[in-house]
């Protein structure tokens, strides 16, 4: 499951997926990456997501099909929003399930440390006024993804 949308996240389906029907799962790992509040003097009160449709969609689903080829991962599923986004609102739901919590762990890892680094979204923090700067990119998720890079990078 990949989708990209505007619409708030619903995570349970996903969830629901990827427990899914086969008895040889015995782990499902997922991350909820949400808005923060930057009330804290930044003037920031919202996020805007951009994104290339079919390129995003078409990036995305290559790291899965790599996560898929390095680990024993059952079902997938990544959700992303784009457009406006408020605090404590759900920007992106990564979840792999597999045989062993170890293979899990590590592939959801893997596909969130891509969507950080490499995956073509634009992020702009909006300040009250209604004016907002693109984000550049952090350096420590720049280096968390360099665990990867040893045997396939993203």
């Amino acid at each position: 499951m990949l989708r990209i949308q505007s619409a708030p996240l619903v995570t349970e389906p996903a969830l629901t997926l990827l427990e899914g029907d086969a008895p040889a799962i015995g782990a499902v790992c997922s991350f909820t990456g949400l808005a923060r509040d930057l009330g804290d003097h930044s003037g920031v009160e919202s996020l805007f997501l951009e994104h290339y449709p079919g390129m995003t969609e078409a990036a995305i689903q290559d790291v899965i099909e790599k996560a898929a080829q390095r680990w024993a991962i059952h079902r997938t599923a990544v959700l992303h929003r784009v457009g406006e986004i408020q605090a404590a609102e759900r920007i992106v739901f990564v979840g792999v399930s597999s045989r062993h919590r170890q293979e899990a762990f590590e592939a959801c890892q893997f596909i969130m440390d891509y969507l950080k680094t490499s995956a073509p979204f634009w992020k702009k923090e909006i300040t009250a006024d209604g004016e907002g700067e693109w984000v550049e990119q952090k350096v420590s998720d720049r280096e968390a993804a360099l665990r990867w890079s040893d045997s396939d990078s993203a």
